[in-house]
């Protein structure tokens, strides 16, 4: 994991002051609240329906205890006893009062956190998979790239007022478990012919109100070359994005509006301009970045637990639980971990201080003191033996954290929507709850298999809905909420976005839509080992359309 060095903490005590100051006037009244906003935004901090939200940036989704452990202080002290896990790898306050935000901020400093670039327009947290140096498919960890682009992009003075935000994240697995496919930039870690390892780059991905698939502009970079090849993409939409429409700002529509062929050109004659050795990172310091993220010392072990297998066979709620959280790790006898926060009837992505001290301790004895928040809202013990999981698991039951979803169709991602969030126009947290617990049986929930769903309160789209496979949008209609669903969304190496199914629903209907949706899918798949996305790209959408009909329609039809 990344250590600060003397002038990274300068930087964020720094910032920390400066906002400090600003805050104080913000409260005095020595400035308005249109000059205290880019400030605050500058600052990881919103206005939200309610209150103020922090978002708390999280660099590739890695935590160890004692920042884990100060996450649940500051939650405590200074907001209401919990924190949400984002689709960015971060974690959010929602209830800070803006006298506190400066103490929030040193208290973050204390322990190497901060929430430079979690908002504003400007390059945001670098994400990458959460399996990140685990992975047995990864050609290599992606982490110290993504390292490598936050030190680069933080504070750029050339990019700290881009047209728009700018999102960048990062795989190096066979796997794409990134989404790097709806990012602006999308980097995955690859071997050309020779054998070099590089990178294959994608632009122009996104959601919100024009979904987009990223375009691949260079199909093998040279990793020395990293930084000088962003520099020159950046270069080309500071200087041709839009900047007089907002909705139209984002990387992805300058390069739908010239073409990627143009794109390209414009790219590549930016690069030919640059001096590269002065803006690629000295190979030195590449190796030093990467040093802080070698493995662990793992022990040898026997590829197989005699006691995890036992205590499989005699605890079927534990079998589930292996059968459902437990990740392949490219070490024998270990395994990485997903903790469900996405207990039934509960707000997904949800964590109390409670809970993240007890994951906290889980770290630093179980998984060499590190913790992966993921995209998908919940959180990873990446280093764990499998003598040692029975063990791991009997403290989850005790957290309530034991939930065996990871992947499944309760495992719902979701904004905060209408319950926070001043842009939304539905609720997107009461539709998670309802749906989860319709379908909360273990068992039935086995059977059916994977199946992501994904739900957003508005076409912002912060619930990544386009890409579920099963996605949901909540829009208003004449102030009525009214929800489209959507199927065959991909977030993966074969992304795509989701189709609509028909008309929007109200806000009860949902539920039994999506389970008359999940029952055809039963009917109708080839085998018990064809998902639910592999139906639906063999049959299309016609078999699923009558699920979004009321019930006497369809009675009536038959």
């Amino acid at each position: 994991m990344y250590r600060y060095d003397e002038f990274d903490a300068a930087v964020v005590r720094d910032r920390v002051a400066q906002f400090r100051e600003q805050v104080a006037r913000r409260l005095d009244g020595s400035l308005t609240e249109e000059e205290f906003t880019p400030l605050r935004l500058m600052n990881g901090l919103y206005l939200q329906l309610h209150a103020y939200m922090l978002r708390i940036a999280v660099p590739y989704g890695t935590l160890n205890s004692r920042q884990l452990r100060q996450l649940a202080m500051i939650a405590d002290r200074w907001d209401r006893g919990y924190g949400h896990f984002t689709t960015r790898q971060n974690l959010q306050l929602n209830w800070p009062k803006l006298a506190d935000v400066p103490d929030i901020l040193d208290a973050l400093a204390e322990v190497e956190m901060h929430c430079i670039q979690t908002s504003g327009n400007c390059i945001r947290n670098v994400t990458a998979d959460h399996f990140a140096g685990v992975a047995a498919d990864e050609i290599e960890d992606p982490r110290p790239t993504a390292e490598l682009i936050r030190q680069w992009s933080t504070l750029h003075p050339e990019f700290s007022f881009l047209p728009r935000k700018f999102k960048i994240a990062v795989t190096g697995a066979a796997r794409d478990r990134a989404a790097v496919a709806v990012h602006d930039i999308g980097l995955r870690i690859v071997r050309n012919e020779a054998g070099e390892v590089g990178y294959r780059v994608l632009v122009g991905g996104g959601l919100g109100r024009t979904p987009m698939i990223g375009k691949v502009i260079r199909d093998f970079l040279p990793r020395t070359e990293l930084l000088a090849f962003l520099e020159a993409i950046m270069r080309v939409y500071n200087l041709e994005g839009r900047r007089d429409n907002k909705y139209k700002a984002r990387i992805k529509i300058l390069v739908h509006e010239i073409g990627t062929d143009a794109f390209i050109a414009r790219v590549e004659e930016e690069y030919a301009k640059l001096d590269g050795p002065g803006v690629n990172a000295d190979p030195a310091e590449v190796a030093r970045i990467a040093a802080y993220f070698a493995p662990p010392a793992y022990e040898t072990l026997p590829a197989v637990s005699q006691g995890f297998e036992a205590a499989k066979a005699r605890d079927p709620d534990f079998a589930r639980f292996a059968a459902t959280n437990l990740f392949p790790h490219k070490i024998p006898g270990y395994t990485a971990i997903t903790v469900s926060v996405k207990p039934i009837g509960a707000p997904p992505g949800d964590a109390s201080s409670d809970q993240m001290r007890a994951l906290a301790d889980l770290a630093e004895r179980y998984s060499a003191d590190e913790l992966r928040i993921t995209h998908v809202q919940n959180v990873v013990l990446p280093h764990v033996k499998l003598d040692d999981v029975h063990a791991l698991w009997s403290a989850l039951v005790e957290a309530g954290l034991e939930t065996p979803n990871a992947g499944l169709i309760t495992d719902i991602i979701a904004c905060p929507g209408m319950d926070y969030c001043a842009l939304a126009t539905a609720r997107s947290i009461p539709i998670a709850q309802a749906i989860a617990t319709r379908f909360a049986d273990a068992e039935r929930q086995a059977l059916i298999g994977e199946l992501g769903i994904k739900i957003s309160g508005c076409i912002n789209a912060c619930g990544h809905h386009h890409v579920g496979v099963i996605g949901i949008l909540g829009l208003d209609k004449a102030g009525v909420e009214n929800y489209q669903i959507t199927l065959g969304g991909d977030p993966g190496e074969q992304a795509a976005l989701g189709q609509r199914l028909g008309p929007g629903i109200d806000a009860e209907a949902v539920p039994e839509a999506i389970e008359r949706i999940v029952d055809t899918y039963l009917e109708i798949r080839s085998g018990a080992d064809e998902a639910f996305i592999d139906t639906v790209r063999r049959v299309g959408l016609d078999p699923f359309r009558p699920a979004l009909q009321p019930r006497e329609s369809i009675l009536e039809a038959a």
